[in-house]
């Protein structure tokens, strides 16, 4: 089958959906068909002829999960679209919080040539704006296991990595917040009963968000 775009934006689908679960267990239909924005049979119909070329493996009434070839297209298209992010940021001077849809686009229209040479003007990142990891030009990515600002230590100094919500308007908070990868910040308490987490950045501003805004917010210590 060729890789059309409706393809790649199935195979990416389920890239995130077990990249998303502790083991590589079957993406069930209906998560599949919210994922891509269409009716259950219509997501059911794509994965059969899906599996018929290999790309997945399915079970009817258990799910889907991406067969080690799916595997390799779909992290290929993750690629392109993180490079293409990236390119838009950093050279573009686009605001990371407008990328995302752009780059949905351009993912399945470059070539290999245009994105190898976006990446060697970049310098070969291995993150995009977002803190998102690059999978490389074979399709391997490295396992990334990060705490999130509910699950790190308290009153230690943490460095943002990774921002896991591409939402334009909540990228815009993050910035707002000083909360962008790279930034660093302190965790000062949580209370659960008020559904906050406190903190203290780089400046020496304190600040509280919500625990659903901080679990989107992945860090690394030291």
């Amino acid at each position: 089958m060729f890789p059309s775009s409706t393809v790649e934006n199935y195979l990416k689908a389920l890239y995130q959906a077990e990249a998303a679960t502790a083991d590589r267990r079957l993406i069930p239909m209906g998560q599949l068909a919210s994922a891509v924005g269409v009716a259950p049979g219509t997501a059911t119909t794509m994965v059969k002829a899906l599996a018929e070329s290999g790309l997945v493996e399915y079970e009817k009434h258990r799910g889907v999960r991406l067969s080690s070839a799916g595997n390799k297209l779909a992290a290929l298209v993750l690629r392109r679209h993180r490079l293409i992010e990236q390119f838009l940021v950093e050279i573009m001077g686009i605001s990371w919080a407008d990328v995302h849809e752009d780059a949905e686009q351009l993912e399945h229209v470059v070539s290999d040539r245009l994105i190898d040479r976006m990446d060697a003007m970049l310098g070969h990142p291995s993150v995009d704006p977002h803190g998102d990891p690059i999978p490389t030009a074979d399709g391997s990515i490295p396992a990334y296991n990060h705490h999130s600002l509910l699950t790190c230590p308290l009153k230690t100094r943490v460095t943002v990595t990774r921002v896991t919500d591409q939402n334009a308007s909540f990228l815009r908070f993050v910035e707002s917040q000083e909360l962008k990868p790279g930034q660093a910040i302190e965790v000062e308490a949580r209370d659960p009963v008020a559904d906050s987490v406190q903190l203290r950045t780089g400046n020496e501003r304190r600040i509280t968000i919500g625990t659903k805004a901080a679990s989107k917010i992945l860090i690394e210590v030291g």
